[in-house]
């Protein structure tokens, strides 16, 4: 009778644990799956994302769409999410009798608003396929098979030996594993944040905190860099998801600005030349009203009343008094507020990063190793990251689903 194939599992988070729970499943009796994780609990980030509720994926169910949501990754994902993704982790679940519902924006959530509900499933699913889950693991070496027909040695901080005829990387953003890998001569992308809000002390957003804006257009003037969407005022300076997705793709030129940087804000979402007409008409609509009585362009009164005044307006000034100068100056702070920028603040609990495993290391059909057949990658460990919106965790299901199943190929 043969050995059972041996697979090693470091990290245990979602696409660790997915991965091992695929790999158990494809090899039925003829595998042996153990999950090593350094922390006291597995899928600590699942049971945190998403406000404890766990956005676990979202409702785009095109390939080509949905990497379009990917800074890092989109390219390579393309091939790997015509095989499994959104729809398929909706049925995934949905099959093991997870109940998700769609909201507003996309986001998918158990009906439950609970992590805990994807966490048990997880877990109760492992257990099933007997997969064996070990927490408090410090990996402190990876020794490469002597040759193809050789197994991998993973070495434990109190002296555990794993071997692994396969071995998967699933460790998220951890410096000590990309360290034991670049040794491998493996290249590693250096990480810097991806999903961050802006700090800024400009005196138009002072008092101002919890006001919203439901569209608005953000640029960095001479990056390139430009977003729009829902943008909110925070105690320290902006937030929301236009805020997001610039950070996003701005990752690694916002890191070489040191976050510092000039922000242009459109806070109405629409070319200049159209505001200037709506303003014009606005003055000819409401001449003997004030402005400061009704806030145009369906902005929240209170920042209104702060762009009026930072404009040299008063809020009393009525319509017809209005003059061209002004009326100029009042468009150019709507439509093109130019904010400085001087720092970030990031989502401790759902912290992502750009950097990792460069993808050119990667065959995207396993997500192995090209120059280590046997070693596979799933998750942020590798150089993609993705914009708010269960899309990270998504390219965490499709990565764990791939490699589980191309570690038990053959066996």
């Amino acid at each position: 009778m043969a050995s059972p194939l041996r697979i090693v599992v470091i990290g245990g988070g979602a696409a660790g644990f997915f991965s091992a729970i695929r790999a158990a499943e494809c090899g039925g009796g003829g595998v042996r799956v153990v999950v090593l994780e350094r922390g006291r609990e597995v899928l600590s980030k699942v049971r945190i994302s998403g406000g404890g509720r766990c956005n676990l994926t979202h409702a785009c169910f095109e390939a080509r769409e949905l990497v379009k949501n990917y800074p890092r990754g989109s390219r390579e994902l393309l091939g790997p999410f015509n095989r499994f993704a959104c729809g398929d982790t909706l049925d995934w679940f949905g099959r093991r009798g997870v109940a998700t519902k769609i909201e507003d924006d996309g986001r998918i959530f158990p009906t439950t608003d609970d992590s805990a509900t994807i966490v048990d499933c997880l877990q109760r699913e492992a257990r099933r396929l007997g997969v064996q889950v070990l927490t408090g693991q410090r990996i402190t070496a990876l020794l490469p098979p002597a040759h193809p027909d050789a197994a991998w040695t993973v070495e434990g901080a109190q002296g555990q030996r794993w071997e692994a005829d396969r071995l998967l990387i699933a460790t998220g953003s951890s410096s000590a594993v990309w360290e034991m890998l670049s040794g491998l001569e493996l290249s590693i992308v250096p990480p810097v944040p991806s999903l961050f809000t802006f700090n800024s002390k400009d005196p138009r957003l002072a008092e101002l905190a919890g006001v919203s804006v439901s569209f608005a257009e953000l640029n960095i003037p001479g990056a390139k860099l430009a977003a729009a969407g829902p943008l909110l005022i925070t105690h320290w300076g902006l937030s929301g998801p236009a805020v997001l997705r610039l950070s996003a793709w701005g990752a690694r030129e916002l890191a070489a600005r040191h976050y510092r940087f000039e922000l242009e804000v459109n806070w109405v979402g629409q070319a200049m030349e159209n505001i200037i007409e709506a303003l014009n008409e606005l003055k000819a609509d409401n001449a003997r009203r004030q402005l400061g009585v009704h806030p145009a362009f369906e902005l929240p009164a209170r920042l209104w009343k702060r762009l009026i005044g930072h404009s040299g307006i008063a809020p009393t000034t009525q319509w017809a008094q209005l003059s061209k100068a002004q009326l100029s100056g009042l468009a150019q702070l709507l439509g093109a507020s130019r904010l400085p920028i001087d720092g970030k603040s990031t989502f401790k609990e759902e912290f992502v990063t750009a950097g990792g495993i460069d993808l050119r290391e990667i065959n995207f059909k396993t997500f192995a190793s090209k120059r280590y057949p046997s070693l596979y990658f799933a998750g942020e460990v590798l150089d993609i990251d993705a914009i708010t919106g269960g899309f990270n965790f998504q390219a965490a299901w499709t990565g764990g689903w791939i490699a589980g199943e191309a570690m038990t190929a053959g066996h």
